[in-house]
């Protein structure tokens, strides 16, 4: 069964609040260099989520028929506020891991969000796919940014360490 355009608009609302309260946490911390890393990350993945969702959809295989923000065809509240979010937490855990602890857990990351995405798309006018897009081909494209932004700011780490 469908929801309502009111019911999509307050999950896009709920969404955007809990995405704000998530955010509290990181800024609540005196200014560090940790911090700053934080903000590398939050900022790439952003970029990064925004590039590719606007290929995504300009070639026709997502659609956002419902949105917050009328004048985006991009979904600018995941972009923008919570795949960036999810990254600075997933970066956060996985800081001092191996190659094994970042590849197992970026699916405690991309899995959920991928199976949240999979109701909306299901239940909800909020996300369509198209032209073959799936939840598969979702859940492999949010696993790759997590780790390709854990994968340059292992390079930006590397080359901003200081002599001893």
């Amino acid at each position: 069964m469908k929801l309502k355009r009111k019911s999509e608009i307050n999950i896009l609302r709920s969404l955007f609040a809990f995405g704000i309260i998530s955010f509290i946490p990181l800024m609540r911390k005196k200014p560090t260099k940790e911090m700053n890393e934080w903000l590398i990350v939050f900022f790439i993945k952003s970029y990064i989520s925004s590039y590719l969702d606007i290929i995504v959809n300009k070639k026709g295989f997502v659609k956002y028929p419902v949105n917050l923000f009328k004048i985006f065809n991009t979904s600018v509240l995941f972009d923008y506020l919570l795949f960036p979010l999810a990254c600075v937490y997933y970066n956060q855990l996985t800081k001092n891991s191996t190659l094994k602890g970042i590849l197992t857990r970026v699916l405690f990351f991309s899995v959920p969000i991928a199976f949240v995405e999979d109701i909306l798309v299901k239940n909800t006018k909020l996300i369509k796919y198209k032209k073959g897009w799936n939840s598969i081909i979702s859940f492999i494209s949010l696993t790759l940014t997590f780790l390709v932004v854990r994968a340059l700011i292992s390079v930006i780490r590397y080359f901003n360490k200081s002599p001893n």
